[in-house]
């Protein structure tokens, strides 16, 4: 199907999707396994076909979800994995991706990131993940949770500059990365990947974004994603376990705030005057 969801380049000119889908804490509960599946795979009839996961979630439940999730849809699907940083060795790498890909019932990756970093040398986490691309097992290869001076040193790192992305966490309220991360991604015309752009649902009460919702006839939550998708080198990828809240996503994608209503969410959640160090969830 042809979709109307805007789309953001990597490096090297491939297009992917602004709007994808999360599955943190997806693959738990055994109760929710047939809402979840629906979730998935409505998202991606909907366009939303980059699809992020990772080792840690569940440990590997989560991937096993998704790999029954995407039965017949696989080709369609560009999907993210994300390896712990205790087995970003060389070996360690080639070995964590090849469980994840027999999880996930596919012979490769699209994306392949380092979860955060940790104490194995990036000389031998950027080998292993260079290693696994020349094998076809990965088509690109990134980060996460990545402050700029964690950028500095990978791009310090020989072939560290074939990194894709970083996934940080970023929504209106924790903006930190504003500063001087995004630009310095932006520089180098590697794009963000948002996780959690509505905050884990923890967004505080009483803001602008109620009266803008309010106004709009959409819930809070529409009004933070549409806010992290304005961003033109930003994309995100929220979790939704019901077709429903993937339909609401969906839309969300398809809302532009203005400008007065940019103003007042800045007035409100304040862009970042000094450096902050990154948060994670």
């Amino acid at each position: 199907m042809t979709s109307d969801i805007a789309s953001v380049s990597l490096p090297d000119g491939e297009r992917i999707p602004k709007l994808g889908q999360g599955t943190w804490e997806m693959g738990e509960r055994t109760e929710r396994r047939a809402a979840e599946i629906a979730a998935l795979r409505e998202g991606v009839e909907l366009g939303m076909t980059l699809i992020d996961t990772a080792e840690m979630y569940g440990d590997g439940a989560t991937e096993s979800l998704l790999g029954e999730a995407l039965a017949g849809l696989r080709e369609q699907v560009f999907l993210v994995s994300k390896v712990y940083p205790h087995n970003a060795s060389k070996r360690g790498v080639i070995a964590a991706c090849e469980r994840s890909l027999k999880r996930l019932k596919t012979d490769r990756l699209d994306l392949y990131l380092l979860h955060w970093s940790g104490t194995e040398p990036l000389e031998a986490t950027v080998a292993g993940f260079e290693a696994l691309r020349e094998a076809g097992k990965i088509r690109h290869w990134g980060v996460s949770n990545f402050d700029t001076a964690d950028m500095e040193e990978l791009f310090a790192t020989p072939g560290g500059d074939a990194c894709a992305t970083n996934q940080i966490l970023y929504n209106v309220a924790r903006r930190g990365a504003e500063f001087d991360l995004l630009p310095w991604l932006a520089a180098r015309n590697m794009p963000t990947m948002a996780y959690s752009p509505v905050d884990h649902a923890r967004l505080p009460m009483h803001s602008p974004l109620d009266e803008i919702a309010a106004e709009r006839g959409v819930s809070v939550f529409q009004v933070a994603l549409a806010w992290v998708l304005r961003e033109p080198r930003v994309f995100a990828i929220p979790k939704a376990g019901s077709v429903e809240h993937v339909r609401e996503n969906y839309r969300a994608s398809q809302l532009k705030l203005s400008a007065e209503e940019l103003d007042a969410i800045d007035a409100f959640f304040k862009p970042p005057r000094s450096k902050r160090p990154l948060e994670m969830l």
